[in-house]
Order: C-alpha cells, then sequence, then structure tokens
C-alpha cells in the first residue's frame, strides 16, 4: 500500500472516529435535557407528555397532604395563575414548606398529576430558581413562553 493510501485510509478512519464520538455526545446531551415549565403551561399543554420535565412555582398554600403512611406527598405548585397538582414519594428537602418556591421534575400523568422524581426548595430567603421566577413574573404578566432548563 502507498504512503498516500494509507494517510487517505488513517484520515477515514479519524474522521469517522470524531464523528461517531460527537454522536454519542449530542445524543447523551439531548436525552438528559429537561425543560422548565410554569403550571399555566403545562395546563395549556405546552409541556410534553412523553418525557421528563420541570415544573416551578410556589407549594399553594394549604395544598400539602402527607400520607399517614409511607413517605408519599401530595401538594400544588401554582404560578399565582393555574396549580398543578404534584405527587412525591420519597424525602423532601429541609426547606420545603408552603407558600415557598419549589421545582419538582418528573413527567406528567394522563390524569393531570405530575409525578415528581425530583423536588427542589429554594436555599434561602431571597433565592428562587431563576426559571421558577420568570415564571411567576410571566404569569403575573399573562404570559408564557418555554425556557430551557438545564441538563441533568
Amino acid at each position: 500500500m502507498k504512503a498516500r493510501t494509507r494517510r487517505a485510509v488513517a484520515l477515514a478512519v479519524g474522521l469517522l472516529t470524531v464523528g461517531a464520538a460527537s454522536a454519542l455526545v449530542l445524543n447523551a446531551f439531548r436525552s438528559n435535557l429537561v425543560f422548565f415549565y410554569s403550571p399555566t403551561q403545562v395546563q395549556a399543554k405546552e409541556a410534553p407528555r412523553d418525557r421528563a420535565f420541570r415544573i416551578g412555582g410556589l407549594v399553594e398554600e394549604g395544598s400539602v397532604k402527607r400520607d399517614a403512611k409511607g413517605l408519599t406527598i401530595h401538594f400544588q405548585v401554582t404560578d399565582t395563575a393555574r396549580a398543578i397538582p404534584v405527587t412525591y414519594t420519597g424525602l423532601l428537602p429541609d426547606l420545603f414548606q408552603e407558600g415557598k418556591g419549589v421545582v419538582a421534575q418528573g413527567r406528567l400523568g394522563a390524569d393531570g398529576i405530575f409525578r415528581a422524581d425530583q423536588v427542589l426548595a429554594k436555599h434561602d430567603e431571597n433565592y428562587m430558581a431563576p426559571e421558577a421566577a420568570d415564571a411567576l413574573a410571566r404569569a403575573r404578566a399573562g404570559q408564557g413562553s418555554v425556557v430551557e432548563g438545564s441538563a441533568r
């Protein structure tokens, strides 16, 4: 085999390897990308039914109900315009409470109940996730749009 042919084969193999690695990285990134939606957007059917997403806002006052047995909790997340029922099984963050900011990640069931896999609460009195603060501001203004979340 001539040197020129060997270089062409090596270049082709290198390009194929880089292309395959890039495709794998982009596929992994896309599958872990989680979008954020407000309760208003979820009720407007803007949220996906077939994949996980994040919902955020405030824990509605008087909505927190704990099962007598087990770790299941039911609550409502509101953006002050609409509210979505959420069910979560597991330990909640210490700062989780009614009237405070929350972001839940999971899937929306066919029954309209959001089943959370993860619940995040704000970490101090002045902080709220930027997506949640943005959604609350848009809900108060009467508008809504999708905000891209971060990868897991």
